[in-house]
């Protein structure tokens, strides 16, 4: 059976986004119907089980890539004379043996753990689907939606590059085989990210036509069936809300406590190095300084915008959309979900800094000819990375809606090709 034919019994959905109940209507094949206020997209004409197969094939790749990624050098230099290599273990073995475990868990997760769990939920929900376990299955689905943001191979491949432009007037530098092994493992993680869609696995698992959902008064959070009020939702579980609970009060602490630590992170040292003997300690905005002063202008626009102005947009945005709820503002609502949206992608990119902390780290560790090491100021900088990728996802972007006018659409507003 096709997606068309199960989306058109239903009859009706409220969007994930604004609450807005939208008429399921007929959609030809590669077609998208989306949201006419808010712009989400609602549902698609194909098939889902050859669509989620196809995400398995991905995973597994993406599984066994990462074994030598892992273990298999992604660069080597020269330094006075020694060839040092640089691993994605070593760099969390290396900030944790500095005392730094926050930010080797942090990097761990990131550019390993988060890959990991994400590819091993998509393979164990199709082991559930296959086999009818609901347990598994229901944990897989916890578990896929949240990790798929901390996904940060990207991230580190971009910081890499960074790092070998800072240590080109140290020392000689080759690639490893891991970076090939990365690249290739970042492009097939960039497919089964965007081919990622927890509704369409639960449509797999039980089809919403086939759920009494009755009126469409509420929208699961969890697995996206639109049903009448109930305390628990009638396909996975979970308990029901019209809204996530405490969402304001949450994305307001999670900020708050996110500018309290911009401070210490942006006064104290990030980084420290050590050369002929002589300390040099840098923040983030002297080691921005450092970099136009030795004619890395471009680096230096990269670092600044990575590390101070995406933290403060996304601390600016988020206390604007905060304030526009709490003040019942009316206005354009649609520009608002636009905000919002680049807030949570642009978020990751503030791990720059920290990934190249703890690649210098790996690389450039050789006693008192050259020593490099974290500084306190990045541990206040990794609290302002995760507390603002909290607060983020905190927000529940419905409330944006709350107090806009009535919504009337038109069929045609909502299919895209």
């Amino acid at each position: 059976m096709t997606d068309l034919a199960l989306e058109t019994k239903n009859g009706v959905r409220l969007c994930h986004c604004c609450d807005l109940a939208i008429d399921i209507v007929p959609i030809e094949e590669g077609q998208s119907a989306n949201c006419p206020r808010c712009g989400s997209q609602l549902y698609q004409h194909q098939n889902q089980t050859k669509r989620i197969n196809g995400n398995l094939a991905l995973a597994i790749t993406c599984l066994i890539l990462l074994i030598p990624a892992q273990y298999f050098d992604f660069i080597t230099i020269r330094l006075v004379g020694v060839k040092i290599e640089g691993t994605l273990w070593q760099s969390v073995v290396a900030l944790y043996q500095e005392g730094y475990l926050s930010l080797a868990i942090l990097t761990f997760l990131c550019h390993t753990l988060a890959p990991i769990l994400m590819c091993s939920s998509i393979f164990a929900a199709h082991i559930a689907i296959r086999y009818r376990l609901t347990r598994l299955f229901k944990w897989s689905m916890t578990i896929l939606n949240p990790i798929k943001h901390w996904v940060m191979l990207d991230v580190f491949l971009f910081s890499l590059a960074i790092s070998c432009f800072k240590l080109q007037d140290y020392s000689d530098i080759y690639i490893g085989k891991g970076l090939y092994c990365l690249v290739i493992l970042q492009v097939v993680t960039v497919l089964l990210l965007s081919r990622i869609n927890v509704r369409r696995y639960w449509e797999v698992w039980q089809p919403e036509h086939s759920v009494e959902s009755g009126q469409h008064a509420v929208h699961c959070y969890h697995c996206h069936l639109s049903q009448q009020h109930a305390e628990i939702c009638t396909r996975c579980g979970h308990k029901l809300h019209y809204r996530m609970p405490n969402s304001v009060q949450k994305t307001w602490a999670y900020l708050i406590s996110a500018s309290i630590c911009l401070i210490p992170a942006n006064l104290l040292p990030i980084s420290i190095l050590i050369t002929n003997g002589q300390r040099l300690e840098d923040t983030i905005f002297s080691g921005v300084s450092g970099l136009i002063a030795n004619d890395m202008l471009g680096i230096a626009i990269i670092i600044f915008t990575a590390s101070i102005i995406v933290p403060v947009a996304k601390i600016l945005g988020l206390g604007y959309l905060l304030l526009r709820i709490q003040f019942k503002q009316k206005g354009c609502s649609r520009t608002d979900v636009k905000l919002y949206r680049a807030i949570k992608w642009i978020g990751k990119w503030s791990m720059t800094d920290l990934f190249v902390i703890a690649i210098m780290l790996t690389l450039v560790d050789r006693g008192q000819v050259l020593n490099f090491t974290p500084g306190l100021g990045a541990l206040a900088f990794g609290a302002v990375v995760v507390l603002t990728m909290f607060a983020a996802e905190s927000l529940d972007p419905r409330l944006l809606w709350r107090y806009s006018e009535p919504f009337v659409s038109h069929d045609s507003d909502n299919v895209e090709k």
